[in-house]
């Protein structure tokens, strides 16, 4: 419930429930009762509220996941398990609380409930998933959004990213110094990041082929399987993530394919399971320490009204057993 939901139920102004609320004498002890009994009736902390009201804050940001493109993908992911520890620890060594959410879109509107909640200062996505438009409506309106994620020529939304295109390339050039010819990218296509991820791979080389499925575990390791069944000819797989790529090793290692040996494999994020998957992961690394701490300073330099403006990570190759 809002100050001003509060202020209709108690019959007076919203000015008269904040003053209540953080016990000024203006307002009568009875009033003030009165009012806080409300507040309890309706689960509004009193204390807390009466503290945000005197700060104009809430104290809290929102992390929050769009699921736009991938329904199935949760917050045990992996990569967004390490994001969110960084940020985390960030956020909570400044004194803020985090929101944390998994959105899965029914609406344009998802972004304008979260922003206009009053629960927050501001909001920090993880990724644009097939909601770019959204996004970047909401941030022409409301300054404290930084998202983890591609930037697009002429974009208004603020991003920090890995440098997906340059990532792709490396992948590509790795593979091809290893003599692999026939290289198959496994993955969804479609987000912003994976799409650029393929475009550096294709940048990279010719005659890549795409393996298109969602990014869920069980998703990859059937496509993949089905592609061996197929008969299709690949020496290398790269991966649109860490989580694609483990699952892709297991279907090989089902089929009897020797990793590195028959297929190689590269993936994308460097999560800590990369390595300790049999064999090791080769993956790109996405330097979450410097890009959760470049969310975080934006974010908060957006709240004090500061002008920021996006930046990008670089990527780095980690060779491991995979490849």
């Amino acid at each position: 419930m809002k100050l001003a939901d509060l202020a209709t139920v108690a019959g007076v102004s919203t000015a008269t429930v904040s003053r209540a609320l953080s016990g000024h004498p203006s307002v009568s002890k009875a009033t003030q009762e009165r009012i806080r009994a409300l507040a309890r009736e309706h689960g509004v902390r009193p204390n807390q509220l009466a503290r945000n009201l005197r700060l104009r804050s809430t104290g809290a940001i929102a992390l929050a996941m769009p699921l736009g493109h991938a329904r199935t993908q949760h917050l045990t992911d992996p990569f967004f398990l390490s994001l969110l520890g960084f940020v985390a620890d960030l956020l909570v060594d400044r004194g803020y609380d985090i929101l944390l959410s998994r959105v899965l879109p029914e609406s344009d509107e998802w972004l304008d409930r979260l922003v206009d909640s009053g629960r927050v200062d501001g909001v920090l996505l993880v990724g644009q998933s097939d909601q770019y438009d959204t996004i970047e409506r909401v941030a022409q309106r409301y300054a404290p959004l930084v998202v983890w994620g591609v930037n697009r020529p002429g974009q208004h939304h603020l991003t920090i990213g890995s440098d997906n295109r340059l990532g792709g390339r490396i992948a590509a050039e790795h593979l091809l110094a290893r003599g692999r010819r026939r290289l198959l990218f496994v993955g969804d296509p479609a987000p912003p990041e994976f799409a650029d991820r393929l475009a550096g791979f294709r940048d990279g080389a010719d005659g890549v082929e795409v393996l298109a499925c969602e990014m869920d575990p069980s998703s990859v390791s059937a496509a993949v399987r089905a592609r061996i069944a197929a008969g299709a000819a690949f020496d290398a797989i790269f991966a649109a993530s860490d989580v694609a790529a483990i699952s892709a090793l297991g279907a090989l290692t089902e089929a009897g394919r020797d990793v590195p040996g028959d297929v190689a494999v590269i993936g994308y994020d460097d999560v800590t399971l990369a390595a300790h998957t049999a064999p090791a992961l080769t993956t790109i690394r996405q330097d979450l320490v410097t890009g959760t701490a470049l969310m975080v300073d934006a974010l908060l330099r957006r709240i004090a009204g500061e002008p920021v403006d996006s930046a990008i990570v670089a990527p780095q190759l980690i060779v491991r057993a995979s490849t």
